[in-house]
C-alpha cells in the first residue's frame, strides 16, 4: 500500500529534520548570536536564507548533485576547506563583536543571500543533504518526494532557527553589560569553531 508507506516516511522525515535542526551547530549559533545582537526581527533575513537555502540544497542534491559530490574528491575537498574558511571568518567577526544591535562600526545581521549562499559551503549540510535524500528520495517520484523533502526541512528549519534567535534575543537584556555580551559572542563563535572537527568526519 503506498498510502501508509507515505505516512510512515513522512513522520520518520519529520523527526529526522526535527532532531538534526533542533541541535546545536554553525546555523544555530549564528542566529542565536544574531538575535542577541540584533534582535528578532532584523535576524528574520538570516532565518530565511537558513530555511530557504538549505531546502534549495536538498531539491538539488536530490535530484541533480549527489553523485557528483559523492564520486569527485576534489568538489569534497574544495567544498570543504572552503566552508571551513568561512566557519573560521565568521566565528572571528562574532568573536571580535562587543556591541548589542548596530553600534559597533560594521555590525548589521546577515543578509538573505548570504545565509541562503552558506548553506554552499557547509560540508556538513552537504554530508546532510545526501544522507536524507538517498533514504527518503523515492525512486517511482524522484521530484515528487524531493520538494516534499525540501518543503519539510524548509518548515522545520525556520522554526528551529527562529527559536535560537529568540533564544538570543531574549538574553538581551543580560546581554546589555558588555562584558557579559564579549563572553557570549565568544561562545557563539567557539561552538562554530568546534564544528570544524566534524567537517573532517567522512
Amino acid at each position: 500500500m503506498l498510502m501508509p508507506m507515505l505516512v510512515d516516511m513522512l513522520v520518520a522525515l519529520t523527526w529526522l529534520a526535527v532532531v538534526s535542526a533542533i541541535t546545536p551547530g554553525p546555523n544555530n549559533a549564528m542566529v542565536a548570536s544574531s538575535g542577541a545582537n540584533f534582535g528578532y526581527r532584523r535576524s528574520v533575513p538570516h532565518i530565511l536564507g537558513v530555511s530557504v537555502g538549505f531546502a534549495v540544497m536538498l531539491l538539488c542534491v536530490g535530484l541533480f548533485l549527489g553523485k557528483l559530490f559523492q564520486q569527485s574528491w576534489l568538489v569534497r575537498e574544495c567544498l570543504r576547506w572552503a566552508g571551513v574558511g568561512l566557519l573560521i571568518y565568521v566565528s572571528w567577526k562574532i568573536a571580535t563583536s562587543h556591541h548589542l544591535g548596530p553600534q559597533g562600526a560594521t555590525a548589521k545581521p546577515f543578509l538573505f543571500l548570504q545565509a541562503a549562499g552558506f548553506q554552499w559551503l557547509n560540508p556538513k549540510g552537504w554530508a546532510m543533504s545526501i544522507a536524507v535524500t538517498s533514504q527518503f528520495i523515492m525512486v517511482d517520484f524522484p521530484l515528487h518526494s524531493a520538494v516534499t523533502v525540501a518543503v519539510v526541512f524548509s518548515i522545520v528549519g525556520f522554526w528551529s532557527t527562529s527559536c535560537w534567535a529568540m533564544l538570543g534575543r531574549a538574553i538581551g537584556k543580560f546581554l546589555a553589560q558588555p562584558a557579559r555580551l564579549i563572553w557570549f559572542n565568544r561562545a557563539m563563535a567557539l561552538m562554530i569553531l568546534c564544528c570544524i572537527v566534524f567537517l573532517f568526519q567522512d
